[in-house]
């Protein structure tokens, strides 16, 4: 990139084609030009991934907040009871 070597010289000392560094170089470029255009690439994917995630997420508090507003018109009869222990239990002892 800063012109010290032609493709051919940085291919040799590389030990790869003169083609691949060409594609390496174009690659380099076009990622400057997309990360500076603000398109494409793993930060575009991430950022779409986390807007999804939370469009998830409202969408699931909203549903969590409306079973709650249903069970609380019924009364704690609609509650679901905590399962009670079974066999024998002695009292006053603490389990840890």
């Amino acid at each position: 990139m800063s012109g010290d070597l032609t493709a051919a010289e940085a291919a040799r000392e590389a030990g790869v084609s003169e083609q691949s560094v060409s594609n390496w170089r174009r690659q380099f470029i076009e990622g400057g030009r997309n990360g500076l255009a603000g398109e494409g690439g793993r930060d575009t994917e991430e950022a779409s991934r986390m807007a999804e995630l939370a469009k998830e997420n409202a969408m699931l508090k909203t549903t969590i907040g409306e079973l709650y507003l249903e069970l609380r018109k019924y009364g704690r009869s609609a509650a679901v009871r905590p399962p009670q222990p079974r066999g024998r239990v002695r009292p006053g002892r603490l389990v840890n």
